[in-house]
């Protein structure tokens, strides 16, 4: 048998200010933007060049949803954003005003940074170190 997870919700105020925050900030691919009628749309990101799970951006509907926007994890990291050029990325994200919660460190699994997304999610940007 063969599974993967194939997206994961994250909680947004709005649509186009999520979208602009993803595509225009960290460059990626809006893959789908489906109008669902009544305000409600299935909007799915991934990052470039990305094939495996995707975040479907999930306008928060109601006060228990709303107050979990931006702490969806409860405090800690929330995703994991991968790269095959940390310097690059981190570089990039620096110049478009992304929001750094420490200075890059390495550790036995990586290179690594915790930032923080237009709301408040915890995200590490991480280049997975090479092994053996």
């Amino acid at each position: 048998m063969a599974q993967e997870i194939g997206s994961v919700a994250l909680l947004v105020r709005e649509y186009d200010e999520a979208i602009s925050f993803f595509v225009n900030k960290l460059g990626f691919m809006l893959v789908e933007d489906t109008d669902l009628g009544g305000g409600k749309r299935w909007v799915l990101i991934a990052p470039p060049g990305s094939s495996g799970t995707r975040l479907v951006l999930a306008r928060a509907e109601g006060l228990n949803q709303e107050v979990a926007i931006g702490r969806q994890s409860g405090g800690p990291v929330f995703l994991f954003l991968h790269t095959n050029n940390f310097w690059r990325d981190y570089q990039s994200m620096i110049s478009k005003g992304i929001e750094f919660l420490e200075k890059p460190r390495e550790e036995p699994y990586g290179r690594v940074v915790v930032w923080k997304d237009l709301y408040g999610n915890k995200w590490d940007l991480l280049e997975l170190a090479q092994s053996g």
